[in-house]
């Protein structure tokens, strides 16, 4: 999507959040329910500032952090408390997409470089509390960073090739317009959004009316072009974006489908309720809309979606687990593939079976399977130095195993591990 991003600041201490960085006015004490309601009313992103003042502290505001980017469907910034890129590396582990450098620490401006080499310019922005502190460090920005976060009004065309992303102070509407209006600013942040933060659909039909295009849904069919059936409803089919499993099937009417288009939030008509229904609107697990296709007919919707939890109201992930047949031929899918194997070994070490290489490896324990995973990776080193590559084949495939029997030691699985590689 192109168009004018609104983006709330949650400024985090002590596990509240604050009205700005003053602390005086605590707005929330429970800031992943509050960031939540942000994500789901219309916020395009969120920056968390960590204002925590030690270590202990500082650890806590990251599992908050993790908590809200595991259940917004949006990109998180967080920023503060950026000393060196070990920092950096805890903020992306975190889960958030980006990490927010302030310039007006020197040590920060000597990390650009290094952080962005690391981790990738597009994952680095930087806030600058005046102009002078962009236009002095304007080459390595340009090189290392996707993005300006700008901490006061001035928005001149000084800054034009950047994204600029202001937190003004001002919180009047024709302000907003004006800056808005400017190319260089590709959204903005701060007091005028925090305060319209759980009706920030509202503001942007504002802007829309006002000719600034914002971040909401266009949609190319009008729900009267499409096939209904007798109810005059259309079924839906949702699909998980990243993984491609189907995960539920639904039905709108045109209401449910005006709403879904307006709020970038999967909204259906509960047949059985005889009424509206946002998906996740009651247990949290919303679905953040990716695209919404027809079929040749016009009489079917396929929905691509950012799913929070699970889809299924028994707590599965998908509604589709009751299998009918099944053929014995071997998948190819490779993510099917790997959660065969994973579940093959779940299996194992939670019903052991006698003379199992995988219950071995688990009754030994982690300093076991961390050395196996050494032992393999080495393995594939050696065999990738040699012409054969059916013998490095083999070797991956073993690296993999024992890597899979990892993550079922720390509890991780593929839905884990697919979900970071795709939020990089």
């Amino acid at each position: 999507m192109n168009g004018k991003m609104l983006i709330p600041c949650l400024y985090l201490k002590d596990g509240k959040l604050y009205e700005d960085f003053s602390d005086s006015v605590c707005i929330s004490d429970a800031p992943v329910e509050y960031a939540v309601k942000c994500a789901s009313s219309g916020a395009d992103m969120l920056i968390i500032f960590d204002q925590s003042h030690d270590d202990a502290s500082h650890e806590e505001a990251l599992l908050i952090m993790r908590n809200i980017t595991s259940l917004v469907g949006i990109p998180v910034i967080g920023a503060g408390n950026i000393n060196r890129t070990e920092d950096v590396k805890k903020i992306i582990y975190a889960g958030c997409r980006y990490a927010a450098l302030n310039l007006a620490k020197k040590a920060n401006v000597d990390l650009i470089e290094e952080v962005g080499k690391r981790f990738g310019k597009d994952k680095i922005f930087v806030c600058a509390d005046t102009q002078e502190q962009v236009l002095l460090n304007i080459d390595p920005i340009r090189m290392y960073s996707d993005g300006v976060l700008l901490l006061n009004d001035d928005v001149s065309d000084s800054y034009r090739g950047l994204k600029l992303f202001p937190i003004p102070g001002s919180d009047t509407f024709d302000d907003i317009e004006k800056m808005l209006k400017n190319e260089c600013v590709a959204g903005i942040s701060g007091k005028f959004v925090n305060s319209n933060s759980f009706n920030l659909l509202h503001t942007k039909k504002q802007l829309e009316a006002k000719g600034i295009e914002t971040c909401l849904l266009k949609a190319k069919y009008s729900f009267k072009e499409f096939k209904k059936n007798s109810d005059g409803h259309v079924p839906v089919i949702v699909q998980d974006d990243k993984t491609g499993e189907v995960l539920m099937l639904a039905y709108m009417n045109e209401e449910a489908y005006d709403n879904t288009i307006e709020t970038g939030l999967m909204t259906y008509y509960s047949r059985s309720r005889n009424e509206l229904w946002v998906k996740g609107a009651t247990s949290g697990h919303y679905q953040y809309v990716r695209s919404l296709s027809a079929d040749c007919d016009l009489d079917t919707i396929l929905a691509k979606v950012t799913q929070i939890g699970n889809a299924c109201h028994t707590g599965s992930y998908s509604c589709f687990f009751n299998e009918i047949v099944c053929s014995e031929e071997v998948t190819k899918d490779p993510l099917r593939v790997f959660e065969d194997v994973y579940n093959v070994i779940i299996d194992r070490r939670n019903n052991p079976k006698e003379g199992s290489y995988t219950n071995y490896l688990f009754d030994k324990g982690i300093d076991k399977i961390l050395k196996k995973v050494g032992e393999e990776a080495t393995e594939i080193v050696i065999a990738a130095k040699n012409p054969d590559k059916e013998e490095v084949k083999y070797e991956i495939a073993d690296f993999l195993y024992h890597v899979m029997v990892l993550m079922a030691e720390c509890g991780l699985d593929w839905n884990d591990i697919v979900n970071e590689l795709a939020n990089r």
